[in-house]
Order: structure tokens, then sequence, then C-alpha cells
């Protein structure tokens, strides 16, 4: 699951910096092991930033992906200007609608839709 939403990266996002699981999986280490062979043949390669997946209530996650396993520091996490808020005034603030919340440190957010997260995690790749 993992390999094949890192192959299809560039159909979610012409950035590549977006993965799309459609169930949820263990992923953390797994995208760092194909990343790390991926930069091996192609130093340039760009880094995964966000995964996005189903949770159990049939909405959608974006989680920042973390600087390595294990590190709760993220390598972009989604926008500080959106971090702490939900729902409507998430909705509001970031432009995107079917918003749930934003975590207050930004690893982590979610959506009622797919294409609202994929909104999130596209937008959030051009802000801090």
């Amino acid at each position: 699951i993992v390999e094949q939403g890192f192959e299809s990266r560039f159909d979610i996002d012409p950035s590549g910096q977006i993965v799309l699981f459609e169930q949820f999986c263990p992923w953390k280490d797994h995208i760092d092991t194909i990343e790390e062979e991926v930069v091996q043949k192609n130093p340039e390669a760009a880094k995964i930033l966000y995964v996005l997946y189903p949770d159990t209530s049939n909405a959608w996650r974006v989680q920042a992906v973390p600087e390595r396993p294990g590190s709760f520091k993220s390598r972009h996490p989604l926008p500080e200007a959106w971090r702490g808020l939900r729902d409507e005034a998430l909705s509001e603030r970031s432009g995107v609608e079917g918003c749930i919340f934003i975590h207050q440190s930004g690893f982590i957010g979610g959506n009622k839709t797919r294409d609202g997260a994929l909104e999130l995690a596209r937008k959030s790749l051009t802000m801090d």
C-alpha cells in the first residue's frame, strides 16, 4: 500500500510531496525507507511532506511527515494560521469547505472529504 501510494504521488499532486492512501496503514517507517532508496538514485528528489488517509469515521486526515521515524518534529507542519482551529472557523480561515480540525502543533488535521483533505495539503505546501 505504501509503495503504491509513493509511486502514484505525482498523480495526486505535481509536486510529488503528497501521498494518498485509500485506507489507513502504518506508513512512517516505510516512507522513510522508500525515500532513502529514491534519494540514493536522485539526491534532488523531493521529500514527502503530507500523507492523506481515511479515518475510522469516514472523514479524511492530512498528516505532516515527521523529520525521521519516531520524531515529533514535522518536516513541514500544517500552517500556523490554521492550528488549533475547528469546523467552520477553520473552513473560513483556510478557504476549504468541510474542515474538522488542525492540531495545535500542526502535525495532523481532518476534513470531511478526500478532496478537502487534499486541498488542505496542497495549500499547506506553500504556507508556513
